[in-house]
């Protein structure tokens, strides 16, 4: 059977998203880190990078003795190598982006590369958007291609609105923008959506992206369509603020 590389890409990415506190591994074995270390080496065995599996072990076994700090170090070494591993073996088109913490260029980075392809359109949508959305990022989304930002009315955050009556003070119509409210606890998604064909789902709101905790960006083929019409629907009923 051929190896799933996206979904063990997705799978890693999300175990390296909530690792657990090992500071107490040494001394007590807690279940969420032997949950969260079975998980580590289950994946990495999976990847099938040479040793990697039994040096995972080993390095677990490292962490209930002095050593602990080494074999800390080099499970996570394991991880991220595995990940790096199946990011080759991904399709050009379906490639995601996962970013460590506190990357704050790699986030850059990313997001720049998906909003350098648009030509008509980007959507932002994400619940808890503040001014980051439009100071952090807002320069990388090509000039006179137009910009929509979708929150939640309850939980956007006081900055978004003074940021964007700005920005349209100063780029007026050479970079267009929109910015509405949907009805309270209506968007389950942190999603940006291209040229209203193509879906990419983020693990963090834009906010906090690479500030608390490693963030992931993945393309969503499968059900690309499905999510833009549906917050197509809630964009259209939305509440204009700008």
């Amino acid at each position: 059977m051929a190896t799933d590389y996206n979904m063990l890409y997705q799978q890693l990415g999300r175990l390296l998203e909530s690792p657990p506190d090992l500071s107490t591994y040494q001394a007590c074995a807690q279940p969420a880190a032997l949950q969260w270390l079975g998980r580590g080496h289950a994946l990495v065995q999976a990847v099938s990078v040479g040793i990697d599996h039994i040096s995972f072990s080993s390095a677990v076994d490292r962490m209930r003795t002095g050593a602990w700090h080494s074999g800390v170090q080099q499970v996570f070494q394991l991880l991220y190598r595995a990940l790096s591993h199946c990011e080759l073996h991904l399709p050009a088109g379906s490639a995601g982006s996962f970013v460590p913490v506190g990357n704050s260029f790699d986030a850059f980075a990313a997001l720049s590369k998906i909003f350098s392809a648009a030509t008509t359109d980007i959507m932002i949508v994400d619940p808890y958007m503040d001014q980051a959305a439009l100071v952090d990022f807002g320069l990388t989304v090509p000039e006179g291609v137009p910009l929509r930002l979708l929150a939640d009315r309850n939980d956007h955050k006081a900055t978004l609105h003074p940021a964007a009556e700005k920005w349209v003070t100063q780029y007026s119509t050479h970079r267009p923008l929109s910015v509405r409210l949907a009805p309270p606890k209506s968007l389950h998604d942190r999603a940006i959506f291209i040229n209203r064909n193509e879906a990419w789902t983020i693990t963090q709101s834009l906010k906090d992206f690479t500030k608390r905790a490693p963030a992931e960006i993945v393309r969503v083929d499968s059900i690309a369509t499905l999510k833009l019409e549906a917050y197509e629907a809630i964009w259209a009923t939305a509440e204009v603020l700008i």
